[in-house]
C-alpha cells in the first residue's frame, strides 16, 4: 500500500508539468488481468445542401453510397483508452477538443487517453475553411455530437476480449505521389507523362489489431495504411475506399472495423484506378494478416498527450504567386480553371498574411498497447517523417495516425519544402513553418521513450 501511494504521488506530480497530460494513476498505473473492449458506430448525418470537402472549389453531390460514421473503440487494460475514427476529410481541434472533454466528463476516460482521427475521405461534407470552401455549421455540430455519442454507445458494449496482431503489407494501393517532372516542378494535377521519379518513400505496412471474445467471435478490428483516401464507387457522399473496406469487413467478419490513416501526406493511389480493386486488395491483406495473427498476452495500456508549439510560416508573396501561377497555367485542363485556382490561392494567402509568425499550440499523442504504439499526428504527415519515427521508436511496432485530434494541414519534411509543389504552397491547406515536421518527430520520439520507460519500470 505504501509503494502504491508513492507511485500515485509521483504520477500526480508529473501530470502537473505544463503541456503534459498523463493517464491518472488510479486507472493507468496498475494493469488489469485482461482486456475489455467495446465498439460502436454512429452515423454522421449529412444532406445534399452541404458542400463537399477535399476539393479546390465548392461542389455538391446527391445522395450517398454508404453511411458516414463515427466509429469508437474503447480498450480497457489497467488504463482505458478511446479511439474514434471519423469518415471525414478532416476535423479541427475546435470540434474534437470539446467533444473529447465531454467524453472525459461523461465516461471518466481521461482526455489524455482519447484519440479522434479522420479517415480523409474526399467525399464527405467539409468541416474547415480551406481553398474556396466554407463548411456548414450544422454539420460541424453533428460531427461533435457523433463523436460523443459513439463513445457513449461503445462504453455500453464492454466485454472481455483477447488481442490478436498481424502485420501485413500492401504495396500496390498507393505510391509516393510527389513526382519530379521534367520542368523541375512537383506533380499535383494535370498530365504527368514527363514524370522522372518519385521524390520520397511509400510506406507499405498494413498492421491489423483484432479484438476477439473468449468464444473467438470478432468484436472489433483496427487497420492502418498510408495513402490518400480518395475515391468512392460513384460521385456521391462516401467513406471512400478505406471506409468502404471497413464496412464490408464488418459484414464478412463480424464486429466493428476502424480505419486509421497513416503518414499519407505524400502518397496517393495513381496506379490502381478501380475502387473495387483497391477495396479488394486492402481487405485481402487484412484477411491474410488475421489468418497468421499472434495472440498478445495481457498487453499493458498507456496513453500520453503533450502540447506542441508551432508557428505559422512567413512567406514571400511574389515567389508563392509565381510558383502557383506557373504550375496551374502549364498543367491545367483549361485556362479559366487555372485562373480560378490561382485566385483561390491568392485569397488564402491574404488570410494568412497578417498571421505570419503567429505562435500556436496543438496536441501530439502516443498510445501504447503492449508492444504496439500509435503516434497521433494532427495533420497530413509526410511519409518520410512517419518512417523516421518508426525507425527511432523503442517499440517493436510503431504506427502513425494522421489527422488526429486537430488539423494543421500538410506537414512536409525539410527536403519536400526545397522541392516545392502543391503540398508546400502556402495556404489554409499548408501553413506551418518549415522544420515543424522534424520537430514533431523529435517530440513524438521523446514521448515514445517516456512511455516505454514506464513499461520497463513496471
Amino acid at each position: 500500500m505504501i509503494r502504491r501511494a508513492i507511485v500515485i504521488a509521483l504520477l500526480v506530480c508529473l501530470s502537473a508539468v505544463p503541456g503534459v497530460v498523463l493517464f491518472p494513476a488510479a486507472e493507468g498505473a496498475f494493469p488489469a488481468a485482461g482486456l475489455r473492449v467495446g465498439a460502436a458506430t454512429v452515423e454522421i448525418e449529412a444532406d445534399d445542401s452541404m458542400v463537399i470537402g477535399g476539393g479546390i472549389g465548392p461542389r455538391y453531390v446527391k445522395g450517398g453510397e454508404a453511411p458516414l460514421r463515427a466509429t469508437a473503440l474503447i480498450i480497457e487494460g489497467g488504463a482505458k483508452v478511446c479511439i474514434i475514427s471519423l469518415d471525414l476529410v478532416n476535423a479541427p481541434g475546435e470540434i474534437i477538443t470539446p467533444a473529447s472533454r465531454e467524453i472525459e466528463t461523461k465516461l471518466r476516460i481521461p482526455f489524455a487517453n482519447i484519440m479522434v482521427s479522420s479517415t480523409h475521405t474526399h467525399s464527405a461534407p467539409a468541416t474547415i475553411k480551406v481553398h474556396g470552401i466554407t463548411p456548414n455549421e450544422i454539420f460541424r455540430e453533428r460531427v461533435r455530437e457523433a463523436i460523443v455519442a459513439s463513445a457513449i454507445k461503445a462504453s455500453k458494449q464492454m466485454a472481455p476480449a483477447d488481442l490478436y496482431f498481424g502485420l501485413g503489407q500492401e504495396a500496390t494501393v498507393g505510391q509516393n505521389s510527389r513526382l519530379l517532372l521534367s520542368d523541375n516542378t512537383i506533380y499535383w494535377v494535370g498530365p504527368k507523362d514527363d514524370a522522372i521519379r518519385p521524390t520520397g518513400p511509400f510506406d507499405t505496412e498494413l498492421p491489423v489489431l483484432a479484438f476477439k471474445g473468449p468464444n473467438g467471435k470478432m468484436q472489433s478490428l483496427i487497420f492502418n495504411h498510408s495513402s490518400h483516401n480518395i475515391g468512392g464507387r460513384s460521385n456521391v457522399r462516401s467513406p471512400a475506399f478505406y471506409g468502404l473496406a471497413a464496412q464490408e469487413l464488418e459484414k464478412e467478419l463480424g464486429g466493428t472495423s476502424l480505419f486509421l490513416p497513416g503518414a499519407f501526406g505524400s502518397s496517393h493511389v495513381y496506379n490502381l484506378p478501380s475502387v473495387d480493386e483497391r477495396i479488394f486488395r486492402i481487405k485481402n491483406s487484412i484477411k491474410e494478416s488475421l489468418a497468421r495473427a499472434d495472440k498478445q498476452s495481457a498487453p499493458l495500456i498507456r496513453s500520453m498527450k503533450s502540447e506542441f508549439a508551432y508557428k505559422v510560416r512567413t512567406f514571400d508573396e511574389e515567389k508563392e504567386d509565381a510558383a502557383v501561377s506557373y504550375y496551374c497555367r502549364k498543367r491545367s485542363q483549361s485556362q479559366s480553371g487555372a485562373e480560378r485556382t490561382i485566385a483561390i490561392f491568392r485569397d488564402m494567402r491574404k488570410d494568412l498574411t497578417p498571421r505570419q509568425g503567429e505562435a500556436r499550440k496543438t496536441w501530439l499523442q502516443v498510445i501504447m498497447i503492449g508492444d504496439i504504439a500509435f503516434v497521433a499526428i494532427p495533420g497530413e504527415f509526410f511519409t518520410k517523417l512517419g518512417l523516421e519515427i518508426k525507425r527511432r521508436s523503442p517499440f517493436r511496432y510503431t504506427y502513425i495516425v494522421g489527422l488526429a485530434n486537430d488539423h494543421l494541414g500538410y506537414l512536409p519534411d525539410r527536403e519536400a519544402f526545397k522541392f516545392g509543389g502543391y503540398q508546400t504552397w502556402t495556404g489554409l491547406h499548408s501553413y506551418v513553418a518549415p522544420e515543424t515536421g522534424e520537430a514533431m518527430v523529435d517530440e513524438a520520439v521523446r514521448m515514445l521513450n517516456d512511455l516505454n520507460g514506464s513499461r520497463i519500470r513496471r
